[in-house]
C-alpha cells in the first residue's frame, strides 16, 4: 500500500488543473482514498524527483448513478480523493 505507485493513480489533466500548473506551479493527481499527505510528498518526490513544498486533499464521495440492469435501479461510482502538489519554484514535471 505505501509504494509510490499505489498511492499515486492518475495526474488529473483538466484545464483547471493546467492554469494551476502554470500559474501557481501546483499539479492535481488522484490518489488512493487511504493515503495521507506524508505519504503523498513521499511518493510525488520518490516518482518525480521533484521538492514538494505543500500538499492539499480533497476527499469525493461518489455519485450515485442509475442501472437499468440491476432491480433497485441506481449504482454508485467509487469515493476518490484528490491531491493539488504545490513544486518549489523552479520544478515542473511534464506530462506527455
Amino acid at each position: 500500500m505505501n509504494e509510490p505507485f499505489d498511492l499515486i493513480q492518475t495526474a488529473r489533466l483538466t484545464e483547471k488543473s493546467t492554469l494551476l500548473s502554470e500559474k501557481h506551479n501546483q499539479y492535481v493527481f488522484r490518489v488512493s482514498p487511504r493515503a495521507n499527505k506524508m505519504q503523498i510528498k513521499h511518493a510525488i518526490e520518490t516518482l518525480f524527483k521533484k521538492t514538494v513544498l505543500t500538499v492539499n486533499t480533497c476527499n469525493y464521495a461518489g455519485k450515485k448513478k442509475r442501472d437499468k440492469r440491476h432491480a433497485g435501479g441506481y449504482g454508485r461510482r467509487a469515493h476518490w480523493k484528490k491531491a493539488i502538489v504545490t513544486l518549489k519554484e523552479g520544478d515542473k514535471i511534464e506530462f506527455a
